[in-house]
């Protein structure tokens, strides 16, 4: 019998039951690709990890991440929380470097008075990049609002990747409180614009100057709504950085999950650098559970 360690944290929250919740396992380079999104999909979580001895030996570790349906090149929270369940394993890690399929990740773990883990800022793999714009109407289709809803002032919905692409539109305050992703809708998308990628995912903001509020919906990878989402905020506040062409740095406080009961707090600084705009992201994490996985 294969008996494979597991922790679950939840991630950018201090509180228990709150925040994005990360299954982390240690181990599995045996498993088939097939075996690891089993897993993942028996969790049931946003993502899942599975922490692998890296191809570098000077990097801590290389880290494949799946969500319910499929494995992704980068996602923030799982970054964080990795961080976090092997920085309480090893009270000599301060810094960390994690490969995944969208080029290295620079982590920098936070810990409290006692030594103990509380969080960890993660550095995005790659620079803002943007795609094409989208069309109001089609993010209003998909999320049952009204193409007014949609905030044009300062962008249109436009693809944004940081490792990892969302479609990023504006609401204004209310029009985010009503969101409801249409699935039949999201599936229309798709094959109209496959472009957006198999997960098509929306990420969706309010703001208050360098106070956000945001949710994320990618229902066609199961996720109906993410807690937190640092793979989204990451180019969001890349995005915002970009549309300010006489700042050179902008740190954003955004808050996500209000609406699923599970509020997250993600602090992310986007930053101008020679080789384009750079995004970090930081968030305390909290443990939760702890077993083993029966591989057979």
């Amino acid at each position: 019998m294969s008996l494979l360690p597991f922790s679950t944290v939840d991630v950018f929250t201090q509180t228990r039951f709150g925040g994005n919740p990360l299954a982390v396992v240690m181990g599995g380079e045996d498993l088939s690709d097939t075996v690891m999104q089993a897993i993942a999909a028996e969790f049931n979580l946003s993502e899942t990890t599975f922490v692998l001895p890296p191809a570098d030996p000077r990097h801590t570790a290389r880290v494949r991440i799946f969500n319910r349906t499929e494995e992704m090149a980068f996602a923030g929270h799982p970054m964080v929380g990795t961080a976090f369940v092997l920085a309480a394993a090893d009270a000599d890690l301060a810094t960390a470097t994690f490969e995944v399929p969208a080029g290295n990740v620079d982590v920098e773990v936070e810990r409290g008075a006692d030594g103990a883990p509380v969080g960890a800022t993660v550095a995005a793999p790659q620079p803002l990049s943007l795609g094409e714009t989208v069309a109001p109407e089609v993010v209003a289709r998909m999320l049952r609002l009204t193409p007014g809803d949609i905030l044009t002032m300062a962008h249109l919905p436009i693809l944004a990747s940081v490792g990892n692409p969302y479609i990023i539109a504006e609401l204004d305050e209310a029009a985010l409180a009503r969101c409801d992703p249409d699935l039949a809708a999201f599936r229309e998308t798709l094959a109209a614009h496959p472009q957006f990628g198999t997960r098509l995912s929306v990420h969706v903001y309010s703001r208050q100057g360098r106070t956000l509020r945001a949710r994320m919906f990618a229902p066609l990878a199961g996720t109906w709504e993410d807690p937190a989402t640092g793979s989204a905020n990451a180019p969001l506040a890349g995005l915002l950085l970009s549309l300010e062409p006489a700042t050179d740095e902008a740190r954003f406080e955004i808050h996500q999950g209000i609406e699923m009961g599970r509020p997250s707090l993600l602090d992310v600084t986007a930053r101008r650098t020679p080789g384009g705009i750079r995004a970090t992201l930081r968030g305390a994490c909290i443990p939760v559970m702890q077993g083993e996985i029966d591989c057979g």
